[in-house]
């Protein structure tokens, strides 16, 4: 396959240090494009070159770069300009640099199943975030690719009577369920009562691009407005009828013509919308060594 080039011009003045002219390598036909001839460091420190990343982020969903063997203040410079950062309440991060995530799955790591799933990040707030900088700081020789899926053409190709039957759906998500469910029973409840269940609508309006974004993932639990007379005949229809209609939902990330798949490479970077996408972290390397560096950036609430 021969990769489609958009050669995207550089406002005057931009400070690039290899061409004047970004390269936008797509990957598929809906999502995710490779950016080459341009640094992020320069990103992080020009708004002319990060104004064209933002709008590429826009049009392609997922961005990825190889070879930016930039700063972690300038990752975190990079990831600011979207926005203010969040921590994570379970993974670590960097002492000196708050935001940023620290994702190592080494030797002295138990292996766990928290990513190996289908999810958009930390749905379980009211506002999740609005997308990540992701940067591979090591990586296994072979394994360890992460798969993001266009969760825009995963509703728009859905049969028109789904659309009908969700279109004033709303469902709950929850970290109690998910990172919850490993801990020691008063760990779980703690964190639930810091992060109680959020409830987002089941089909999101993009709040930039305005397109409808199928919002459920892994993080989803139930459909919390289901349970009404159209819907229900008899009460056996309330827990199958719902639970049947939200795992066909979420089983549409795994259609493939949905997706790209990236091979990590030391110093490689992904910057992904998280607004209108998911994505998969295939752990097929352990007990190989794979560190991840990710600064997520702070969302708007849901509607």
């Amino acid at each position: 396959m021969t990769d489609t080039i958009d050669r995207t011009p550089v406002p005057a003045g931009a400070a690039l240090r290899r061409s004047s002219a970004i390269e936008v390598h797509r990957l598929t036909t809906f999502i995710g494009a490779e950016l080459r001839n341009v640094s992020l460091a320069d990103a992080a420190n020009d708004p002319a070159v990060f104004a064209q990343i933002r709008d590429l982020l826009l049009r392609h969903k997922v961005l990825f770069f190889r070879d930016q063997d930039i700063s972690r203040a300038d990752h975190v410079k990079l990831a600011e300009r979207f926005g203010p950062l969040e921590d994570h309440p379970v993974a670590g991060s960097d002492p000196e640099h708050p935001g940023l995530v620290r994702i190592y799955k080494d030797l002295d790591s138990r292996p766990e199943h928290y990513e190996n799933a289908f999810h958009c990040d930390a749905t379980w707030r009211e506002a999740p975030p609005m997308g990540s900088v992701l940067r591979c700081v090591e990586g296994p020789a072979v394994g360890g690719d992460t798969i993001w899926v266009d969760m825009v053409e995963a509703y728009r190709r859905l049969p028109e009577h789904i659309k009908v039957q969700i279109a004033g759906l709303r469902a709950r998500h929850s970290i109690e369920a998910t990172f919850g469910a490993a801990m020691p029973i008063e760990k779980r409840l703690a964190l639930k009562e810091t992060f109680p269940d959020a409830e987002h609508p089941v089909v999101r309006t993009h709040p930039e691009t305005g397109e409808k974004v199928l919002f459920v993932n892994a993080f989803t639990t139930h459909f919390t407005n289901f349970h009404t007379p159209e819907n229900v005949r008899y009460g056996f229809d309330y827990t199958p009828g719902g639970s049947e209609l939200l795992s066909y939902l979420i089983r549409q990330a795994s259609v493939p013509e949905y997706q790209v798949r990236w091979r990590w490479t030391k110093n490689s970077f992904a910057i992904w919308d998280n607004r209108c996408t998911q994505h998969y972290a295939v752990q097929d390397y352990w007990p190989d060594v794979r560190k991840m560096e990710r600064a997520g950036i702070v969302g708007d609430k849901t509607f």
